[in-house]
């Protein structure tokens, strides 16, 4: 008979890690999801403003990413194995939201900046007092993921076309990925 292993419980080592590796992943995915829109929107004549923006919050994620790998290095954290499906699903994703036109973009990234807002916040609650420094990490990249959702329904995500159903369906996405690299 074998036994289940036990959860880590918050706060420690082995939740940290996964913390770290999650993160990574979604910074990266991030990344995969803002390059996919700009190479739709960026061949759009009329797309400048929203170019200029999604470009600024790339810039953002790139910036989280860069934070993450440094994390993932100096603590020995080992990365998600999903890695080369996120590079392929990020993109996909982007691209195909801008295809459907620029409020559908912005619907995506309302509705993924909302599911990771929502992740980011249970970690900063599981921390705790446990890592000052990964919780202030944390705590920033949050209020930027938010300012990224105001900025997308500032824009009009929320007139996509089918907006109720495609958010919906991207944050359930986010929420598989999140649990799928917290562990893989």
């Amino acid at each position: 008979m074998t036994r289940k292993a036990k959860p880590a419980s918050p706060g420690s080592q082995t939740d940290i890690e996964a913390m770290i590796r999650v993160d990574h992943a979604g910074e990266y995915g991030a990344v995969r999801i803002y390059e996919g829109q700009l190479a739709v929107l960026g061949r759009r004549a009329g797309s400048a403003r929203s170019v200029a923006m999604i470009r600024h919050m790339a810039d953002e994620e790139q910036r989280h990413l860069r934070t993450f790998d440094t994390l993932v290095n100096e603590r020995k954290v080992r990365p998600t194995a999903l890695e080369p499906v996120w590079r392929v699903a990020g993109f996909a994703l982007g691209a195909a939201t801008a295809l459907m036109g620029e409020k559908a973009a912005f619907a995506c990234t309302a509705a993924v900046e909302e599911a990771i807002d929502e992740h980011y916040a249970a970690q900063i609650a599981a921390l705790g007092d446990d890592d000052p420094a990964l919780k202030k990490t944390v705590e920033e990249f949050r209020a930027d993921e938010a300012a990224h959702r105001n900025t997308a329904l500032a824009e009009g995500a929320e007139q996509a076309p089918g907006y109720k159903l495609l958010s919906e369906a991207i944050k359930a996405g986010c929420r598989v990925a999140i649990k799928l690299s917290e562990k893989i």
